[in-house]
Formats: C-alpha cells, structure tokens, sequence
C-alpha cells in the first residue's frame, strides 16, 4: 500500500486534486508501473510474513487445518476484511489506468483472492497451521462483496473496516498474542474489531441532505482470548489467571474521511488511506454478559 501511495501521489501532484481518480482514456505505461510496484509488494508481504509468522515452525507437506473454533471467529473476519479492501483498492487503481470497470472489478476480486491464497499456502506447509477452507470461504466473502456491490450499485455502500486497541491480554502469552505494537496489531484479536459500516447517503435520493461522509457502523470483537480454542492454566510455569472469553458487539457513528469533498489533493491522499480503519468515536457495546455499556470513545 505504501509503495502504490507513493506512485500515485508522486504522480498526481502534478495537476490531480483527487487521489485515485478514474481515468478516460487507458494507460498502458500507468497500468505497467502499479503491476511492477504490486509485484514488489507482493514480494516484500510474503517475505515479512515468512520472518513474522513462519520462521520458527517446520515445514511440512501441503496439508488441511480446520480452525473454525479458534479465537471466536475473530481471525475470520479479518480474513474478509482484508480480501474486501485489496479488492476495492485494486479497482480504484485499475480505474485510474483507464481500465474499464468490469475487468476492473474482475480484476480487483482477483487480485484479493490471489494476495490471501498466498498467506493460505504457507499456512499449509507449517506445522503449526495448514490450509483453512474457512479461511479462503471468508476470502470469498470479502470479495464477493465488493463485486456484488460495484455490479449492482456502482459504489461501495457497505464497507468492512477495522480498529485496534492494546490489550491487557498480550502480556500473558506474547509468542501467541505478540511481543511488540506491529506484532500485537496482527496477532492480538482481543484488541481487535471488525465493522460493517453502511453509508447512509448512497440508501437516500441524491438531493438528500444527509452529509456523503457519515456511515453507521456495526461492530464485532472479542476478548479473554488467550489461545486459540481454550485458555491454559499454566504458561511457562507461570499461573494465568480465569479470564472469560465472550463476544461482543457494537454500534456506533462512522466518518468516511475519503468521502468528503476536498479541492486539497493532500488531503484527498491522506483520507484515502483511512477507509480501511473505522473512526474513533463513540459506541454503544453489548457482550456475553447480556450486559449494555456505553464508551464514550471507542477504537
């Protein structure tokens, strides 16, 4: 994502107010530059995930792993999330190449599709893991979403995004939960959330006054996660206290930063890179407990 943002913004400096604006007329030597620069990325993700992920445990032949019962299903939706804004980002950047939107929207569900088989792969060759269908099902979903949605409607009026929090949780099992904020950020699910966030304006007639940046937002997350299926009594000789683990869901207001109309195309860059993260606001929680509770600033 970084190496296309600076492609992009390098390049529409020099005349573009918007970021990603679809192009007219196809781009053949713009279309060549994102494919070299996504080659790299793909090279560069599937490396770090390599050193990040699969370093330590063996390899092992191709095999199937069924972790639907893992971590509340929070692994899931991320796995969803993710394929659904590759999806969406790829489009845009097919768009502004001039391609036209239907091999575009092929495209884009492709490349999401193409980006988690990766991680997929390596799953099934580590001991520790293997291939998920549950995995490639959410995948499909995910991108699934973005086509049926650009197919149907011309636009993303439901979006999947995503926020994060440090837990209390990590600390008791960090080579599971991660040591440091850019492993946590990734491993830790309790301080994860994963949300539906619906545009209201795209549901209403086009002369309506509702502002085209406000969404409302579903949430899910989890907590008192620490392994996988079940908490251990002991780790590493050391008493880990009961923690429940319990589901939780939220609602709450969304700002889509990338919907505001800006004549700054720094400004339009930046809000770009915002649409996979909901925004800080407040949020209405309901959990396991049966139990309702208000956060007047949730991320």
């Amino acid at each position: 994502m970084l190496l296309i943002f600076f492609l992009v913004f390098i390049q529409g400096l020099q005349s573009q107010t918007g970021f990603l604006e679809p192009a007219n007329v196809y781009n053949a030597r713009q279309l060549r530059g994102v494919v070299i620069t996504e080659i790299a990325g793909g090279i560069l993700i599937t490396t770090g995930l390599y050193y990040l992920w699969y370093r330590k445990h063996p390899r092992t032949a191709f095999h199937f792993f069924n972790d639907n019962a893992e971590w509340l299903q929070m692994d899931k939706l991320g796995h969803a999330t993710t394929a659904f804004n590759i999806a969406a980002i790829q489009y845009d950047l097919m768009r502004w190449c001039g391609v036209k939107n239907d091999a575009s929207v092929a495209i884009g569900s492709l490349t999401a599709l193409g980006y988690m088989s990766i991680i997929e792969v390596l799953d099934g060759f580590s001991s520790k893991w293997g291939f998920s269908p549950g995995d490639m099902a959410a995948n499909l979903i995910g991108s699934a979403l973005f086509a049926g949605q650009q197919k149907a409607w011309g636009a993303q009026r439901l979006s999947l995004k995503f926020s994060y929090h440090n837990s209390i949780y990590a600390p008791f099992h960090p080579e599971e939960l991660g040591k440091k904020l850019s492993s946590r950020f990734l491993k830790d699910y309790n301080g994860q959330t994963y949300w539906l966030s619906v545009n209201l304006k795209s549901f209403f007639p086009s002369g309506s006054s509702i502002p085209s940046w406000l969404s409302i937002s579903a949430g899910y997350g989890a907590e008192g996660m620490i392994g996988a299926r079940g908490n251990p009594e002991y780790l590493n000789g050391r008493q880990i206290p009961y923690f429940q683990r319990s589901r939780k869901f939220f609602l709450a207001p969304d700002i889509d930063l990338f919907r505001v109309n800006s004549s700054s195309y720094l400004f339009n860059a930046a809000a770009y890179f915002t649409r996979i993260l909901k925004f800080p606001a407040p949020a209405l929680e309901w959990n396991n407990s049966k139990a309702w509770k208000f956060h007047l600033f949730y991320f």
